[in-house]
């Protein structure tokens, strides 16, 4: 077995393996439930359970009659580099099995792929988990390959405030004096239902996208567009050498 054990852990546990092993070391701003995965005693793989910067307007966009006490997202997974390649799929189905027994009120387990760094989402294709389509999202590349989220370089500290605002300012002639380029690119969306059968056929009525097993996205399927003036972009091919670190503030 992959794993011998699956039990909840601290946020600072998870993020500790975070830190170690994944390609993105900033982590999700609510965290309700971190997850570990154990093999002879030893933490090989970490999950947090959450949800994003906007998690009531997250679900109700995608299934109406739902709130946040209906859903929990998939906010940061990692397994250790040792550990096999299908590791992940093994982790993510006793996650499932955990969030259906104790949590049992959970409509359903939702997730982002990024496609915007060339990830369409396998894990959730080999977990037999439901697509329901794409959004095009944006992130700020800097001179040193440090993917940065758009409600992240506010932060930075070079930054000046927009005129008449308490906020700092994303021009784009003003990022790209900091050596920044913006980029966009897709993410993919995909649901596991925690609910019976009757609920996910309801939910899945209600739902302005459809919802699949099948038709998944593949690297193929991510597209990009750069930033080369105010309010224009181009086609191109996805930014290299990405790195997701938190901005280092003055």
């Amino acid at each position: 077995m992959m794993l011998d054990e699956v039990r909840p852990i601290t946020i600072q546990e998870a993020r500790d393996l975070v830190q170690k092993y994944h390609y993105s070391k900033v982590f999700p701003r609510i965290t309700k439930l971190a997850l570990g995965g154990f093999k002879d005693g030893k933490l090989v793989a970490s999950a947090t359970l959450g949800f994003g910067t906007r998690p009531m307007h997250t679900i109700q966009k995608i299934f109406p009659s739902l709130t946040t006490a209906d859903y929990l997202e998939l906010g940061k997974l990692c397994v250790a580099d040792e550990m096999p390649k299908n590791t992940e799929s093994f982790f993510i189905a006793r996650i499932i099995d955990y969030l259906k027994k104790e949590y049992p009120h959970l409509k359903v387990f939702f997730s982002w792929a990024d496609g915007i760094i060339g990830k369409p989402g396998y894990i959730y294709q080999a977990s037999n988990f439901y697509y329901g389509g794409f959004i095009w999202t944006e992130m700020y590349l800097g001179p040193d390959g440090n993917r940065v989220h758009v409600r992240s370089i506010q932060g930075h500290p070079d930054l000046p405030k927009a005129t008449g605002s308490s906020l700092k300012t994303r021009a784009y002639a003003e990022i790209e004096k900091l050596g920044y380029k913006k980029y966009f690119g897709l993410q993919f969306r995909y649901i596991y239902p925690l609910c019976n059968k009757k609920d996910w056929k309801r939910l899945q009525a209600e739902s302005p996208f459809q919802w699949n097993r099948g038709g998944y996205p593949k690297a193929d399927t991510c597209m990009w567009k750069r930033q080369t003036g105010k309010g224009t972009r181009e086609s191109c091919g996805m930014p290299l050498n990405i790195k997701t670190e938190y901005i280092k503030k003055g």
